[in-house]
């Protein structure tokens, strides 16, 4: 049951959430669960969300969920809207599931103007089973994989999704890098995407910066470091393709 003093969306019995202390997912959701909200569309929303830390949301909203296989959110909710073009479509992914397994389907349903919403968690590692190199871990940066460092002359540099995303997009799609350092932007970015999709511009695709303090080894002070010196330095913040009605 979900109370007045909790938003619409929130379900109640799933508080506190299920991610590691210091975890980003849960801020990031909060600003979707948030946009939801503010925009009502609740009763019209569906969300899919992948295998990987980004399965512990699948109970978390009071709103029509499904959870897929590894890589396969993209086309599972692409299936949805396309079987009921009235609803919110929301693909609620990792950088791995994103930007490894499922990048085809991620940069072909951009490429199709999919009118789907998709929110990429990244927290450049492969979080859930155990820390390993994903394709946004930074260079130099020590993991399960690569303990002394990923050596870039080896293993390429960190990828950029969203200004490939934008690159492939068609005019009308809306692509945005936001972080949990600041929510309030964040925020905004999701309820852009949600909107443009609600208007039936085109694709929506927004990565948020998040932290993974328990597979970093990383206190507060350092998680926040990282997130707001480290990332920013490589993976720029702001809008990168942006529809005429939100200029």
């Amino acid at each position: 049951m979900v109370t007045p003093a909790m938003p619409k969306c929130w379900r109640d019995e799933t508080k506190p959430h299920k991610f590691c202390p210091g975890c980003g997912h849960g801020l990031l959701l909060k600003c979707l669960g948030e946009a939801i909200d503010e925009l009502e569309i609740q009763g019209d929303t569906v969300f899919g969300c992948d295998i990987g830390c980004s399965l512990l949301s699948w109970d978390l909203f009071n709103i029509d969920s499904v959870q897929t296989h590894h890589g396969r959110t993209t086309p599972v909710i692409v299936g949805v809207k396309r079987a009921r073009p009235e609803l919110i479509c929301i693909a609620y992914m990792g950088d791995g599931g994103g930007y490894a397994i499922g990048s085809q389907h991620l940069v072909n349903a951009a490429a199709r103007n999919e009118k789907i919403m998709i929110l990429l968690a990244n927290n450049t590692n492969y979080a859930m089973t155990g820390g390993q190199m994903a394709p946004t871990t930074m260079p130099d940066q020590k993991t399960e994989t690569s303990p002394y460092g990923r050596d870039t002359d080896l293993t390429g540099y960190p990828m950029q999704g969203p200004e490939m995303v934008a690159a492939i997009a068609r005019e009308g799609s809306y692509v945005a890098r936001g972080s949990i350092a600041n929510l309030r932007q964040l925020k905004s970015y999701c309820k852009k995407a949600l909107q443009n999709q609600i208007q039936g511009n085109g694709f929506s695709f927004v990565e948020a910066l998040s932290a993974c303090p328990t597979n970093w080894r990383t206190n507060a002070r350092d998680t926040w470091k990282f997130v707001e010196e480290k990332m920013t330095s490589y993976f720029k913040v702001g809008e990168i393709k942006v529809p005429e009605q939100f200029k």
